[in-house]
């Protein structure tokens, strides 16, 4: 605890994470996330060094994916690292000072609607600038709204319990120990958080709502829908687990249960993406035996 003062309340700087020290069946699995994290990284590079290096994997979808091994590389580094080491080493303070997930899932739905709808359309459509202006506005307006979210809740004073019930700096925890009135921050992060999740998702229902309804009539494109199935498989696991975790009520029966469902979004799904576009993926496969072929 700092020496500063918030009235007559002593100011906090550091935090506790509980993780999951109220659920101890899951303490067995903390190793495990540790290995989950390191399969996640050597993956995610892969992916980015052969897409990069095969000149046939030159093709839009592979650029979003790309992007999202980036992405995927930096998000577990923030969180399982952490996790690892205070399982390791029983140090669970933390100091106070997927966003763009979401907007890349939307591109890359986006990006097989033109391949599996409109295929003659497609390489005119989905060209090298509009592939970028998608990659550029997803990391840049990701960028914005956690700036502000991180400025809004640098403004606050903390000097309440200072034990955050889960296994990462969430926003929802730790705002509520604040000792001012968040409902301000609360409200705009809200309003920055649906800006931002509610349009991705709901253009990605719509794209897989379309790709539905007209494949069965067109037999010409059942390869391109092939690799539809990966990207749902995704798309289900990441919306999945945050409609449960910040959109179900919150009841006493649920606020374990949430916590678990956390761990699919922040671990879960940054290994799946790699695993499954790879091993699903024809292209990705034989780029894969080439490497191997030469080496």
């Amino acid at each position: 605890m700092a020496n500063g003062e918030c009235g007559n309340k002593t100011v906090i700087t550091t935090f506790l994470l509980l993780e999951f020290g109220t659920i101890p069946e899951m303490q067995s699995f903390l190793l495990l996330f540790l290995v989950i994290y390191i399969v996640t990284v050597i993956c995610n590079i892969f992916i980015f060094v052969l897409v990069v290096a095969d000149r046939h994997l030159h093709k839009p979808m592979y650029f979003f994916l790309c992007n999202s091994s980036c992405l995927e590389t930096c998000y577990s580094s923030t969180i399982l690292p952490r996790m690892s080491s205070s399982f390791l080493t029983g140090d669970k303070s933390i100091s106070i000072g997927a966003v763009t997930e979401s907007f890349l899932l939307s591109a890359m739905s986006y990006d097989r609607y033109l391949a599996v709808c409109k295929p003659l359309h497609y390489r005119a459509v989905m060209n090298s600038r509009c592939c970028l202006q998608l990659v550029a506005w997803s990391w840049v307006n990701a960028f914005l709204v956690m700036a502000i979210s991180c400025f809004l809740i640098s403004q606050h004073s903390f000097c309440g319990p200072k034990f955050i019930n889960n296994f990462f700096c969430d926003f929802t925890p730790v705002i509520k120990l604040s000792c001012c009135d968040t409902s301000l921050t609360e409200m705009l992060v809200f309003i920055l958080s649906s800006v931002c999740a509610l349009p991705p998702l709901l253009l990605t229902l719509v794209v897989y709502m379309c790709i539905i309804t007209i494949v069965p009539r067109m037999s010409s494109t059942l390869g391109s829908f092939s690799t539809c199935f990966s990207h749902l498989i995704v798309i289900t696991t990441f919306y999945g687990s945050l409609i449960i975790v910040y959109i179900l009520p919150k009841t006493r029966t649920l606020k374990a249960l949430k916590k678990f469902f956390s761990v699919f979004y922040t671990v879960v799904t940054l290994l799946l993406n790699p695993l499954i576009y790879s091993l699903r993926n024809r292209e990705v496969k034989d780029a894969l035996s080439k490497v191997i072929n030469k080496c």
